[in-house]
């Protein structure tokens, strides 16, 4: 399920004008277009289109006044995954070979870098308001310190609070952030400007639960990542976090989240006693009430067009199977 299939044409117009718009972004060099190109290619792009979407919210807001911002947001994101494979050693991303795998380490940092940077160039060039500049550098250091606590807590069960707290620095304000942004370059009113950001933060706590599901059940051939690639990396999520809470087996699951060294055969074995929980169930009904508690934060002026297009973003989300 594609989110864009179900958008307007317009926004389907402005999906490909962004896709021009982030090629030329990393088109300065040969090398740089080189490695990047295959990572920026096939990526959801639902953080700039919710930014373009929310900036067109109530009246059309100029292209030229809207595309390097979102342009930026989608560099953002693939920087943070570039430096996220690096930590997790991950060989694979979107079905393609990982920058730190295909030229190691210290290279990859470096395009991570560059990413950010051009992100950030965009952002200057094009003199958007000061609150967009401390919206997009708070944004980058939650992820910063989502990144952090998470590396610091490898192979240990966290509290329900600790996951939350995780993945809404992580995820959550990255997507309310979009929203927000949108929002302040259309000028819309506060009020409906705070509506949409708190949309854009359930929806964002919804994705990642998703996510986290999809890494014991999803179809790796769809995800482009393999099976159990958090248990590798000894990142611990919500479908264990239940799991350890409700199987009869919770003493040999927790010893294989914990034991520092996860194998493929222990993997199997995990992904066995999820699944013979409630876990992936608890998990989307979770999501599922967060989805629900942005639609309840949509304003309810917003065009008919834009706030269909949400509407089915959310339904995409807990829908989606990569």
């Amino acid at each position: 399920m594609n989110f864009v299939a179900a958008l307007s044409e317009t926004a389907e117009k402005n999906l490909r004008e962004l896709e021009e718009h982030i090629r030329q972004a990393i088109s300065d060099d040969a090398f740089i277009f080189e490695a990047c190109e295959p990572l920026i290619r096939g990526g959801k792009r639902l953080r700039p289109m919710l930014m373009l979407l929310c900036a067109n919210a109530k009246t059309s807001c100029p292209n030229e006044r809207t595309m390097p911002l979102a342009t930026a947001l989608e560099l953002i994101h693939t920087a943070s995954l570039v430096h996220d494979d690096i930590i997790d050693t991950s060989k694979k991303r979107r079905g393609v070979e990982t920058a730190n795998s295909k030229y190691g380490a210290q290279i990859a940092v470096l395009i991570g870098d560059y990413l950010f940077a051009k992100a950030f160039q965009l952002v200057a060039e094009n003199n958007y308001d000061g609150r967009v500049q401390a919206i997009l550098s708070k944004l980058v250091k939650n992820l910063c310190v989502g990144e952090i606590m998470q590396d610091r807590s490898l192979f240990v069960v966290p509290t329900m609070t600790e996951y939350y707290q995780r993945i809404n620095l992580k995820t959550a304000i990255f997507l309310s952030s979009c929203c927000q942004l949108g929002a302040i370059v259309a000028d819309i009113d506060s009020r409906d400007g705070e509506s949409l950001a708190a949309y854009g933060t359930s929806l964002g706590l919804a994705f990642q639960i998703i996510d986290d599901v999809l890494d014991f059940v999803g179809d790796e051939k769809v995800t482009g990542k393999p099976r159990g690639g958090d248990l590798k990396s000894g990142v611990i999520t919500l479908p264990v976090i239940r799991a350890l809470s409700t199987s009869d087996e919770a003493p040999a699951l927790k010893k294989i989240v914990t034991g520092g060294a996860v194998t493929c055969t222990d993997i199997d074995a995990a992904i066995e006693i999820i699944r013979a929980t409630d876990a992936v169930n608890y998990c989307k009904t979770r999501a599922e009430a967060h989805i629900e508690a942005a639609r309840v934060n949509l304003p309810s002026n917003l065009k008919t067009s834009v706030g269909l297009a949400l509407e089915q973003i959310a339904e995409f989300v807990v829908a989606r199977t990569r």
